[in-house]
């Protein structure tokens, strides 16, 4: 009997810190990323600080978008995911939308429509956040959310407002 190979699956990341050296806890996790098994990190959006959002007493972040491949089904993928912020440090927040070492979350997986108690996918936030949607045009401006039907470059036009700054590290 042969074995069965899984298919890599397409999906994107938001990595984002706001404690800490911030760009040095997302290139750390992208890099416990590309370890994990049969996961490879495809392409890495540009890095943005980003002013907070909802919780607004806290420090500007740095976030950035991720594509990756990878053999894990949505849940394995988010736990593993949850494992690489608790090997930074970050661990349960106090504060919901609070302060955070490091926070990935996942995207989109493909083009699946998840919603558990402990997984919904795509993100259910991603389209009112200028922080997740800047990056994510960077390196996929016309990847078409699967619930809403609109692409990201169109979502983040229709979000961008003063408060939310993001502002480009490298330009």
């Amino acid at each position: 009997m042969m074995e069965q190979k899984n298919s890599l699956k397409t999906v994107f990341i938001s990595i984002g810190s706001n404690i800490g050296d911030k760009y040095d806890n997302c290139l750390k996790g992208i890099e416990y990323i590309n370890a994990l098994p049969s996961t490879k990190v495809i392409d890495i959006a540009h890095f943005y600080k980003t002013a907070p959002v909802d919780y607004k007493d806290q420090d500007w972040f740095i976030n950035s978008a991720l594509k990756i491949e990878t053999e894990f089904d949505p849940a394995a993928l988010m736990f593993n995911l949850k494992n690489i912020e608790q090997k930074l440090g970050q661990y349960e927040k106090s504060v919901r939308f609070g302060p955070r070492i490091l926070d990935l979350d996942i995207i989109f997986y493909e083009d699946m429509v998840i919603k558990t108690d402990n997984l919904t996918i795509p993100h259910p936030r991603m389209d009112k956040r200028c922080f997740v949607l800047k990056p994510l045009c960077d390196i996929a401006p016309d990847i078409i959310h699967p619930v809403l039907g609109s692409s990201v470059e169109n979502l983040l036009k229709a979000v961008q407002n003063d408060d939310q700054q993001t502002i480009n590290l490298f330009k």
